[in-house]
């Protein structure tokens, strides 16, 4: 859509009533100019604007807090997710994820058409070949957490053609049909490269480690560790012991249990998704009053 046609949209006159709150800037779709029509008499805005559904279509697309390439990132986008497009100026787009709303700026160009996906990475990374076979030549490679459209399985049965070319299916499963737990999950990122806004197979920060895990079992969590410590999961009462696959939220971070002792969490120490014992993680935060502010549990 260009942008004249998108601003055209805009145009409409609405009547504010009520209280006009602002809610969590990272989700609530407004800026100065303009904001999503779904808040139209709610939150004023000299322009409301319908959303254009996008789909990522790069194996990840960055998520940035500005419109230009230097700009801190914020999330990422995975293949096959959608995206709410509310402005297009140059080559960035403003807009929003469908799976948690969260607001940012991305390249239009590594957006398309929306797909119904079929399938997800669900190893840490697999690769697109050019033919069903060991020996074919690499086409693309897609992190775990990104969504395919797939079609028949090869005449041989270890690929199914995806993306016009072949993924091996052993990196695959089905949207809806991952078996291995949270746990599991993250312990096959053990080693990915931390990066502030990441939240794929190739780099991760810790809330975003929590999302990706748990999104693949189909269970979403909010995009950001405060997010997640507020809404996500259940409180475990005091005195009761931790369980592998259970949630430990510090100031500003949060990794996953292990077992009862150690934590699987992507951290700025490592520079790498890692796994430690908890007493260690809770030591570098001893400097504040309450190194662990909750312990969550989300039922699978």
């Amino acid at each position: 859509m260009a942008d004249g046609e998108m601003k055209a949209q805009a145009r409409p006159i609405y009547t504010l009533s009520g209280h006009s709150l602002v809610g969590d800037k990272r989700t609530t779709p407004i800026r100065g100019d303009l904001a999503d029509i779904s808040l139209a008499g709610k939150l004023f805005a000299p322009h409301y604007a319908v959303p254009m559904l996008r789909t990522g279509i790069a194996p990840v697309t960055g998520i940035h807090a500005e419109a230009h390439a230097t700009s801190m990132p914020v999330s990422a986008l995975m293949h096959g997710e959608e995206f709410a497009v509310l402005d297009v100026a140059g080559e960035w787009a403003w807009g929003y994820c469908l799976h948690d709303n969260y607001l940012g700026y991305v390249r239009f160009a590594q957006l398309g058409d929306d797909f119904d996906a079929t399938h997800i990475v669900s190893a840490p990374a697999t690769l697109l070949v050019a033919a069903p076979s060991t020996k074919a030549p690499v086409l693309a490679r897609y992190p775990m957490g990104a969504q395919l459209l797939c079609g028949a399985p090869s005449e041989c049965g270890k690929y199914l053609a995806c993306e016009n070319g072949f993924v091996p299916l052993a990196h695959l499963s089905e949207i809806g049909s991952v078996e291995a737990s949270p746990a599991d999950l993250a312990e096959q990122l053990i080693g990915t490269p931390y990066s502030w806004g990441g939240r794929s197979g190739d780099a991760i920060d810790c809330s975003g480690l929590v999302q990706l895990v748990f999104g693949l079992r189909g269970i979403l969590a909010p995009r950001d560790a405060d997010m997640q410590m507020a809404d996500f999961g259940e409180d475990l009462p005091e005195g009761e012991g931790l369980e592998r696959g259970d949630l430990v939220f510090f100031p500003g971070h949060v990794g996953i249990m292990a077992d009862g002792e150690h934590i699987i969490h992507a951290n700025g120490t490592a520079m790498a998704v890692s796994v430690e014992l908890l007493a260690d993680a809770v030591a570098r935060f001893a400097e504040h009053d309450e190194p662990i502010l909750a312990r969550k549990r989300v039922s699978i």
